[in-house]
């Protein structure tokens, strides 16, 4: 099923007209916009410092009801549709690099993929096609994906770009799937059946159960690309396509690739706030005792954040602050 849902975008995107690649530059910011709180900047007390990064970390962060943020484990491959063909290589090997600075290990060429961008001129009516044909592969149940609520502003949402994670539950020590999804059947006895899990060490407050990502849509609607460059968007795709981000967070006040859309001069790509972002979910999701709870995953993402900027302006490597 999610297989299928890869591949049916894949093949209506690619019976849609498409406009040019995005290549133009950004056009002039208001000068009434908000102005980016840039984690480099920031020079203030501790506690405002940690109140900022907590609350980025809350508003960005989406992950399946009841379940922690999910990360990639292991390998990745990212494929680009419906773009010219400098353009999509160039956006998949962006995801590529930085996935490989997370650790990550990028799939070889031909690989089957499970970040999938797919570029189209009609951005709504792809997703609806799309999840009209096999809403099951979007909504598996289990806790795997947002809710319905989500998938509806998936399938009508005016945004540039939208998108829909799936992640898995998994047996950290083994990398098996540690959840029951429909349509599991005991080859054995033709009944419903679910995944075993060896407990090693049973503990209320740790727990051996992570959450991987599995699969990423990002469905980009090429006639609202003119305001963006390349880079911008490659840069706006790679966050998208390695954490689970929620498409209402409101992010106007940082100095995020985010803000892409909104105030396309103020960010020319991944700013040292989003890499600190991925490099503490990719750190913090780690720790067995962080997974049992996404505020628990919050709260150490947080601190790994503000531990990287404390360490940066010991070192001297911070830049003058902003008035």
């Amino acid at each position: 099923m999610l297989d299928w849902m890869m591949a049916g975008a894949i093949s209506l995107a690619l019976m849609q007209p498409q406009s040019a690649a995005p290549a133009s530059p950004p056009p002039a910011q208001d000068p009434a916009a908000q102005s980016p709180a840039a984690l480099e900047d920031v020079v203030v007390e501790g506690r405002r410092l940690e109140e900022i990064v907590r609350n980025f970390v809350t508003e960005v962060a989406a992950p399946a009801p009841r379940r922690g943020l999910a990360r990639w484990h292991g390998g990745i491959c990212v494929g680009v549709v419906n773009l010219r063909n400098e353009a999509g290589q160039y956006i998949a090997d962006r995801i590529s690099q930085v996935g490989m600075d997370l650790g990550l290990t990028p799939g070889e060429p031909g690989c089957r993929p499970n970040i999938a961008v797919v570029f189209t001129g009609d951005g709504a009516e792809l997703a609806s096609s799309v999840v009209e044909r096999n809403r099951r592969a979007f909504r598996m149940g289990g806790s795997v994906n947002r809710d319905i609520v989500a998938l509806r502003a998936f399938e009508t949402s005016d945004a540039p770009v939208r998108w829909w994670h799936v992640s898995i539950p998994v047996d950290s020590e083994t990398g098996d799937r540690a959840i029951r999804l429909p349509g599991d059947i005991d080859p054995s006895t033709g009944e419903p059946s679910a995944p075993v899990i060896s407990v090693f060490a049973a503990s209320r407050l740790n727990s051996q159960i992570r959450d991987d990502m599995n699969k990423v849509m990002i469905i980009v609607d090429v006639d609202d690309m003119a305001a963006t460059n390349l880079n911008q968007l490659a840069d706006y795709l790679t966050f998208i396509a390695l954490a689970q981000v929620d498409p209402d967070s409101r992010t106007a006040g940082y100095d995020t690739i985010l803000n892409l859309f909104n105030a396309p001069q103020s960010v020319d790509g991944l700013t040292d706030w989003d890499m600190s972002y991925l490099t503490s979910l990719y750190r913090a999701q780690n720790a067995p005792a962080r997974r049992i709870n996404p505020a628990a995953q919050a709260t150490a993402m947080a601190s790994d954040m503000i531990r990287d900027r404390r360490a940066a302006q010991t070192a001297g490597e911070q830049t003058p602050p902003r008035e």
